[in-house]
């Protein structure tokens, strides 16, 4: 699109910019349920990378879940706090184990539930043809890169 054609787009028809407020709005909802269950988002990152991979360092987290290594440190004794990870020490030199505990585990199922449910309320008109279509634009849009030289995160 030239810069003509970009002058004359209204930004209220922009399919980004009704992604962006769409985004924010269900990021709120979301977040609102699962702060009920004690959560966050960064905690919600944090257990479902540890349900995958127990053997994640804290930086290791960290950098997956787009916060500094600090802020990782609270979400796991915050984590620890609610039962949902055990973290063992391990001999000098070593990084601790994380490990997501049946809690932890409950929550998500938890927080599976209110997603689904949500999914329903977003999509339950939908088509499947419908449904696979928005779900590969908007799995297209979050791995667009932020600039040009970054390479899109991995799934």
């Amino acid at each position: 699109m030239g810069e003509e054609e970009a002058s004359s787009l209204s930004l209220a028809s922009s399919p980004v910019m009704h992604a962006i407020a769409a985004g924010r709005k269900l990021q709120r909802v979301l977040e609102a349920e699962m702060a009920e269950l004690g959560l966050a988002l960064r905690h919600l990152s944090a257990l479902g990378h540890l349900a995958h991979r127990s053997d994640l360092s804290y930086s290791d987290l960290a950098r997956r879940s787009g916060i500094t290594t600090p802020s990782m440190l609270a979400t796991v004794r915050a984590l620890e706090q609610l039962g949902a990870v055990h973290r063992t020490e391990s001999d000098q030199g070593r990084p601790a184990r994380l490990e997501i505990t049946e809690a932890g585990r409950e929550l998500l199922g938890r927080v599976r539930v209110i997603v689904a449910r949500l999914d329903r309320e977003l999509t339950g008109d939908l088509s499947d043809s419908q449904l696979e279509t928005l779900t590969s634009v908007l799995l297209t849009a979050a791995t667009l890169p932020l600039h040009p030289d970054e390479q899109p995160p991995r799934r």
